[in-house]
Order: structure tokens, then sequence, then C-alpha cells
């Protein structure tokens, strides 16, 4: 499974690379049902900072990943984009070192430092040589505790930013996305664009930058994940070395849960574009709710599958009312959606609609057939290994594992979630996640399509 937060964006799939598609995808569904999951070491540093290691003596490279509960809902409500903004500022320039300095010092040791900011996680990744993983540590350990934010730095990125959002404001796959959180939480810091606004990234000081950094950066909150050639004695070492000096504690809001609201709504958003792009979405199920894999499966089948998902199908192979279609399920801290997307031509776009809430329907009332479901856990088994095959996807899917709580024993397991699944369960949970109606946000110009307020 992949980690929740997904973009919103319509997958546009033709000529070649459908036909390079259609072949993985026969290829991942005629895969061995097993998957052999890595040895996973859990490792305690002398100062009780937990990781998940993955030794690979062969590989001389060392992969860090790591994640801090509290990312984009940490925002102050007129300062969305505050975490983004640390992500992409955090390593210009830290302790001794300007920007250009610490960018030079990474260049000269092949050193790779990457972070972002999600809805509810703050994450980092490093990936070094085994011979430069003193310095890469190092690198890491100066970004996290004692960063810059340089008025120099941090004008240069923020221009970035301002620059990327104004791209943004004229994109209807991004405006799509947006107005469909914005009405979903009005009231909730998830309904705030994770990368902000121009407005609000033009009120975030360096101040800010640091608050964050203080308040959110923390032991309890962490969860880390290494795969290479190190053994658990040196890396337990280099975690204190890191991390040690962090606050044990975050200093973070108390957030509520919250379910979509406004469903049934339909948003029209003017755009001049040729193309109407449409999201729709309804309530989820969340990760540790005892359905979760049965509506996965679910969505899997609905419209997850891409090319063999049933909307494609209908959508794209039988009418080509578009390239792509999608749907996922997403989970988070305090709340779970099911979401959609397409686009389409503008003077086809109720009929493309229609069908959609169709076939959503009909899943919900009569659920999948036994073959569907028997090839979706095919495929969903056989396809779980590409995810474990570098260092680098070992750590990322690690991390996820525990940010979710699966357990250290969850890839074992997963299998036997999967073929857990009856008919009968996927069935009864197709209507409970299915049957709701849609909130639906449509950016262009579509013929054939109404507003709705079902308030009104």
């Amino acid at each position: 499974m992949t980690s929740p937060g997904r973009n919103l964006l319509a997958i546009r799939v033709g000529g070649p690379l459908l036909m390079a598609m259609v072949a993985i995808a026969m290829t991942l569904t005629a895969m061995p049902d097993a998957v052999a999951g890595p040895v996973i070491e859990k490792v305690t540093s002398p100062g009780g900072i937990e990781a998940w290691l993955v030794r690979e003596p062969n590989v001389p490279l060392i992969a860090l990943d790591f994640a801090f509960r509290g990312g984009a809902n940490e925002d102050p409500a007129d300062k969305a984009g505050l975490a983004q903004l640390v992500a992409e500022t955090i390593d210009e320039g830290a302790g001794d070192l300007d920007s250009k300095a610490y960018h030079e010092r990474l260049e000269e040791r092949a050193i790779e430092l990457s972070f972002s900011a999600g809805r509810d996680t703050f994450r980092g990744s490093l990936r070094a040589l085994g011979d430069n993983r003193g310095a890469a540590m190092e690198m890491l350990r100066l970004a996290l505790t004692v960063p810059r934010f340089d008025a120099d730095a941090v004008e240069r990125i923020r221009n970035q930013v301002l620059a990327s959002l104004r791209h943004e404001a004229t994109n209807p796959t991004d405006i799509a996305g947006r107005d469909w959180w914005a009405n979903a939480f009005p009231d909730h810091p998830y309904g705030r664009p994770v990368n902000g606004t121009i407005d609000s990234v033009q009120r975030i000081t360096a101040d800010d930058l640091r608050d964050y950094q203080h308040r959110v950066f923390a032991r309890s909150t962490l969860k880390i994940a290494v795969a290479g050639d190190i053994d658990a004695a040196t890396l337990g070492k280099m975690l204190d070395d890191v991390f040690g000096s962090l606050p044990a504690t975050p200093e973070q809001q108390t957030l509520r849960n919250a379910n979509p609201t406004g469903l049934g709504r339909r948003t029209i958003v003017d755009l001049d574009v040729p193309q109407a792009v449409i999201v729709f979405g309804s309530r989820g199920i969340s990760r540790k709710d005892p359905d979760f894999m049965a509506a996965y499966l679910v969505n899997h089948i609905l419209g997850g599958g891409s090319l063999s998902s049933r909307l494609y199908h209908e959508v794209r192979e039988k009418r080509g009312l578009c390239y792509g279609i999608y749907t996922s399920i997403s989970w988070f801290d305090h709340t779970a959606v099911f979401t959609g997307t397409t686009a389409t031509r503008a003077d086809r776009a109720g009929e493309t609609l229609s069908l959609i809430d169709q076939e959503v329907q009909r899943m919900a009332q009569t659920g999948p057939t036994e073959e569907e479901l028997a090839q979706a856990k095919s495929f969903l088994k056989g396809s779980y290994g590409l995810n474990f095959d570098t260092s680098a996807k070992i750590a990322a899917q690690l991390v996820q594992i525990q940010l979710d709580d699966l357990g250290i024993d969850y890839i074992d397991r997963r299998n036997s979630l999967i073929d857990a699944v009856t008919l009968a369960d996927a069935s009864r949970v197709a209507k409970r996640l299915l049957d709701n109606k849609l909130l639906v946000t449509v950016v262009g110009r579509p013929q054939g399509v109404s507003p709705i307020d079902p308030g009104g």
C-alpha cells in the first residue's frame, strides 16, 4: 500500500505508455502470492531512540527515512504552508554553514537530503554511501537541530514557492483539489492547502519557521527506518548523535476528528479551459478499522486498479470519455476519505459525472463479483514486493508501517489479511464505503452539469 495524502491528479494514459502499463499489469497479476519480506531488526539506541533496521551488507548505501507527527495540521490558521516552507528551507544552511557552504558539503560527499510536509507528518530522508555515513548523519543533525533560516535563503525559497502557487492558481487539477478539500473540511486544518496560499505564505516569518521546528521536532513522535550496510550498534550511536538533543515531547495542538462535510454538494469553478476536471469523494474507512482491507480491495476494483478497474472500463474503454480515471482511499490521523478524479471534454462532463455516480452506486448495491475479488487479491499480493526492491523504498515503507501502527510483522501478515476478506465482507463494506452522496468539484466550463447545494 502506498502512503496517504496522494495528490488528486488525473492519470492520463495512451499510446505506447498504455501498452507498457497493460504489460506490467498482466505481469503483476501473474506474480506468485508470496512476498518475501525483508528481515527487520528493531534497534534501540543507548538514549532510548527506536528504529527499524534492514541490514544490506552487499549494498554500499545507507537509506534513512524518518517522520515526526505533526505536519501541515500544525500550521496557524492564517499561515497555511508553514510546515512545507520549513521543509523547503531547513537545509538552506545550518550551524556555521550558510546555504552555499551547506550544499557544497552535501555535494562533495554525494549526500542526498530531502524533507517534505504532509497533512499529519513532517518527513525526511537521507541517502549516502556507507563511507560517508558519518558526515551524512552530521549534516542531518545540523539541519534538524540548528537550521539557520537566513533571510536571503528564506526569501529565495519563498519566491520559488509563490511562483509555484501562482501556477497552481491557473491549473484546473490543482484548483479542483483545493476546492474539494476546502469544501470537505471547512473548519478543520485538513481544509487548508499543505503548501499554503499566496497570501498565507507571504505572512510567514523566519521566527515562524523556528517556532515550528521547536514545537514539532521531538523524540516521542519520531519514527525511523534504515536500510543498508550498517550494524545495530553503529546505528544506535548515530541515532543518539542525530536525534538525541531534540526535545522529548512536542508542543502541539489537539485536533478533533472530522468527517467530510457537504456530501451531495456539487461545486462548479468557472475556468476557460477545453477540459473539465472532476474531483469527487466522500467518507473513507480508517487504517485501523477492521473493514479497511475489504475497503482497500473494493476501491481497487472500482477505481484504484487503473487499467483493470470498473470505472476505467466503463468511462475510458467503452465510451472514450477520458484518458484516465482513478479512485483512492486516503487515511489520516483524524479522518479518512474516499476520493476520485478524472478529466474529460467539457461537452461530455455531464455524461461522465452521471456514469461515475452510476458505477459508484452499482458497487455500493451489489458489491464486486467473485472473479473481480480474486483478481484484485492476486494483484495486490503479487505487486506488493515492488515496494521493497531498493533500500530507499524499504526505508520509506517501514516508516509508513510504523506511522500506521501495523506492527513489525505486518509484511509477513499482509497476504493473510487480504485472503481473509470474503465476498460477503467485500459486499458489506462496499455498501458502507460507497452508499453515500458524493461531494463533487468540477473545474472548467462543463456542459450538462449544474451546481447542487444540499443545504439549499
